[in-house]
Order: C-alpha cells, then sequence, then structure tokens
C-alpha cells in the first residue's frame, strides 16, 4: 500500500518508474532487497523507518537522481559509489567500454615497455605485461575500473579536470582494490600527460551535450549532475576536438582511439578522425537503444607486436 501510494506520488512529479523507485527508496532504508519488501509486506514501519522514507521520496519528487540518494550506481560487473561530483555511469558507456575490451581481446602486451613511468621507467623490470590504457576524463573511474576488471590492462592512467571527482574514483579504485594498477591525474585532457607517453587504448566519455540541448535536458541530469562534464560547446563538439587533435601524439602505431559521442554526432566525428589523418579502420558502433554511439579509429603505423 505505501510503495503504490508512493509510487503514483512520484509519477505526478514526473518520476516514469514511479513504482519501482519507491520501492528501491523503502528497501534502501530497510537495508534489504527490493524483492525482501514483498516476502514481508506486512512488517509495520517503526516512526524513524517512515520519516526516513518520506525523507528520501521528497528528495526524488524533487527530481534528483536516484542513484545520487542511494549513493551508488551498477556499471557492468561493478557497483560504485556516486554523487554529485561525478556523472552518473550510464549504459552507453557500458557498450563503449565492451568495444575496447572486444579490440583488446588477445592482445596481450602490444609493444612492451611503451608507457614510461612517472621515474622515467616502466615499471618493475623496466617492462610490465599488458596493454596500456589512458580514460580521459574518468569521472566516477567506472570505464577505467572496468578496463581492469574484465581486459588484459597492466595499468590504467585515469585523467579528470575536476579534482572532486578524481577523489570520487580513487574511492571507488580503493573499494575495489585496483590502486596499484590505477593512476590517477588532475587536468584537462592531455595536459597531465608527458610529451613521450604513449598508450595502447585512448577511450574517454567526453562532454558533448550542445548549449541548445541543455534546457531540454531531463531535470535529474540538468539541475544535478555536474554540467562541466555534460557541455561540449556550441555544437557539443569541442572537447572531442581536442581528444581527436592530441589523441595521434598519445597513442602507440596500431592504438585504439575509442570515443562516446552524442546523437547525431558519428558521422561528424568519425569524419574529424578521417580528416586528422592519423587514423584508420574508422568505424561507429551502435548502443542498445539502436543510437550510433561510439566511433573507433586506430592509430596509423605499423601493428603493435605480439598481437
Amino acid at each position: 500500500m505505501l510503495t503504490r501510494w508512493s509510487g503514483d506520488y512520484l509519477r505526478r512529479k514526473g518520476v516514469e518508474a514511479g513504482r519501482l523507485e519507491a520501492e528501491l527508496l523503502l528497501a534502501h532504508v530497510l537495508g534489504v532487497g527490493r524483492l525482501d519488501l514483498y516476502l514481508q509486506y506486512d512488517r509495520p514501519l517503526t516512526e524513524g523507518e517512515l520519516g526516513a522514507f518520506k525523507a528520501l521520496l521528497r528528495r526524488r519528487a524533487a527530481r534528483e537522481p536516484l542513484q545520487y540518494i542511494l549513493g551508488r550506481a551498477a556499471f557492468r560487473e561493478l557497483e560504485l559509489r556516486v554523487d554529485r561530483r561525478a556523472l552518473i555511469p550510464r549504459p552507453e558507456t557500458e557498450v563503449l567500454v565492451e568495444e575496447v575490451l572486444a579490440w583488446a581481446k588477445g592482445r596481450r602486451g602490444g609493444e612492451r615497455g611503451e608507457h614510461q613511468g612517472s621515474d622515467g621507467g616502466t615499471g618493475p623490470g623496466g617492462r610490465r605485461e599488458g596493454l596500456w590504457a589512458l580514460d580521459l576524463g574518468t569521472g566516477s573511474g567506472a570505464i577505467a575500473l572496468s578496463l581492469l576488471r574484465e581486459g588484459p590492462f597492466a595499468q590504467v592512467v585515469a585523467t579528470d579536470v575536476s579534482s572532486p571527482a578524481l577523489d570520487l574514483a580513487r574511492q571507488n579504485a580503493e573499494a575495489l582494490g585496483f590502486g596499484p594498477r590505477l593512476e590517477f591525474r588532475l587536468g584537462s585532457l592531455f595536459e597531465p600527460l608527458r610529451p613521450e607517453e604513449r598508450f595502447h587504448v585512448l577511450v574517454s566519455n567526453p562532454p558533448y551535450v550542445s548549449t541548445g540541448e541543455w534546457q531540454g535536458l531531463q531535470p535529474e541530469v540538468r539541475d544535478w549532475e555536474p554540467p562541466e562534464a555534460l557541455l561540449g560547446g556550441e555544437d557539443g563538439l569541442d572537447v572531442i576536438r581536442a581528444v581527436v587533435a592530441g589523441a595521434p601524439d598519445h597513442l602507440v602505431p596500431g592504438g585504439l582511439l575509442a570515443l562516446e559521442v552524442g546523437g547525431g554526432q558519428a558521422s561528424v566525428v568519425a569524419a574529424l578522425l578521417r580528416e586528422r589523418g592519423a587514423f584508420r579502420a574508422i568505424e561507429v558502433r551502435r548502443d542498445l537503444a539502436g543510437k550510433e554511439r561510439v566511433v573507433l579509429g586506430v592509430a596509423a603505423g605499423d601493428e603493435m607486436k605480439d598481437l
């Protein structure tokens, strides 16, 4: 009865899946799984539990994202801490990660020692097995952590212009035990890198919302998520252009550039890669909704060794 009333209340406030989200909020307050609500349907709520539930319900009615209220979000094999310091990981980005993992499958070392460590070396013994990846604009760390969890990556360098976002990503890395294999650097795009650094994969989910699209976004996005992680200029491509321009200087020959893009941008971004003249095998992949979402390009030059 409570969740039915609460679900109707949320739907009136514009939350489409009101009943489901009301159940998730109540389960969170009670510290049980959502299905347990049906097994304990006659459980009375204490005054404190009811008050806590109503407080969360009001937050969701104000269109605060469910994930921020719960403090967590699922992404592929991970459960990540999330809050207003970074974007909420989305299913579209899971497709981006899937494309990188598909490319990396079977590529177990690439050119050994391509990445120069912070001391000018390449790691223990002067070389390190596995691929090296660069995640530009890591946010919560979802991409970087998924590559380490699921792929043949020895090390990932993750950058972000936002210090609070990097703090959040570090917390997720520590919780998942990936600290030693994940290096965080503060700065915009390629600024935190040294000129000689090269990677086997450069992956990014950059800001790509145009200024004209901003007001049309859902309140959960427009009013709660960090705008600097969303807005990409007049046409949404300002950051993407910068990534495409700088990527060849930080990829080994045969390395992969993988970008998530907005609706209607894929063909334009693919053209940018062709115009750059430093990429081949340029392809576009669709997300689960059938929208062109990922643009891939391979750095020109001889293939990586040991592929």
